[in-house]
């Protein structure tokens, strides 16, 4: 079986334990809960013949004073990074998330979250844009939550 290490990276508190909850457990509770360190959580998915465990590390937030420690990063094939589209501090900060990650892992492959969707309106969400590996979500309306997962797996499986 292959097993395959990938890393939710954001900001602290943009969503990356609900997206892990919502895809592993299919739940989701609107309880902030701050993970503390690293939480990892396993699932088994198939992409056309293959079978494939998925070791989902969930890595606390960053912040302005606590960066996400190096020594998460290594050895993972992919990662999604994560922002909140209603703080746009969470999204400019992924470009320096995916810079740090790819400084460590260069083969490794990658999708970005532009998570929390469901809390803009109409004319908030036309000013936003997507490149070909970016997606919007949303934990709570479990909108595009699996498409990430799947997306990323189908990109480490090559």
């Amino acid at each position: 079986m292959i097993r395959k290490k990938i890393l939710l990276i954001g900001d602290f508190n943009v969503g990356k334990t609900s997206l892990i909850r919502r895809y592993v457990d299919n739940t989701f509770d609107d309880k902030y809960l701050t993970t503390i360190g690293v939480k990892i959580s396993k699932k088994l998915v198939e992409i056309k013949e293959d079978a494939c465990e998925l070791l989902i590390w969930d890595v606390e937030g960053a912040t302005a004073v606590k960066k996400i420690p190096i020594a998460y990063m290594k050895g993972a094939s992919g990662a999604i990074f994560v922002g909140d589209v209603t703080r746009k501090e969470t999204i400019e900060s992924i470009e320096n998330h995916i810079d740090i990650f790819l400084n460590i892992n260069p083969d490794a492959h990658y999708v970005k979250a532009y998570n929390k969707i469901d809390a803009l309106n109409a004319s908030q969400k036309e000013e936003l844009t997507l490149d070909e590996k970016s997606f919007f979500s949303s934990a709570k309306d479990d909108l595009n939550v699996a498409q990430l997962f799947e997306y990323l797996t189908k990109e480490m499986l090559g």
